[in-house]
């Protein structure tokens, strides 16, 4: 069994920096976070530090360098933390944030279209394997 994986809202910009590249070494993740988010040196050498220590990050050295890689697949969190949603927010029921969308008008006809598409899927997977909920 995975162990829970929880990425708190900064380590999301380093952990998207390094799934889109890496190996990067400190400098390289310095010099796009503080593009994109203002970040300083200290701040990005913290967020390393820290994230390497609680395993989502980790590296190889060359010589002085330290080249940053990933330590968890992108599709892993987002499945961890897609539960952790709807756990928090809507009990667990997906109708129920689907229900809120709906209610809120936040859904365009490509969303509706696409969703559609989603549940077709599911639904022929789940008819495959015999396990149909009625």
């Amino acid at each position: 069994m995975k162990q829970e994986i929880h990425v708190t809202n900064s380590e999301w910009y380093v952990m998207n920096c390094l799934w889109e590249e890496h190996p990067l070494t400190l400098m390289q993740i310095v010099h796009i976070l503080n593009e994109q988010m203002g970040w300083s040196k200290s701040t990005c050498a913290t967020m390393v530090r820290r994230m390497t220590e609680k395993g989502l990050i980790d590296y190889e050295e060359n010589g002085k360098t330290k080249y940053f890689f990933p330590n968890v697949d992108k599709e892993d969190v987002v499945v961890q933390e897609t539960k952790n949603f709807l756990k928090r927010i809507y009990n667990g029921s997906v109708g129920m944030m689907m229900n809120t969308l709906v209610h809120q008008n936040d859904l365009s006809k490509e969303d509706i279209r696409e969703l559609r598409e989603i549940l077709k899927a599911a639904e022929e997977r789940s008819e495959k394997k015999g396990r149909l909920k009625k």
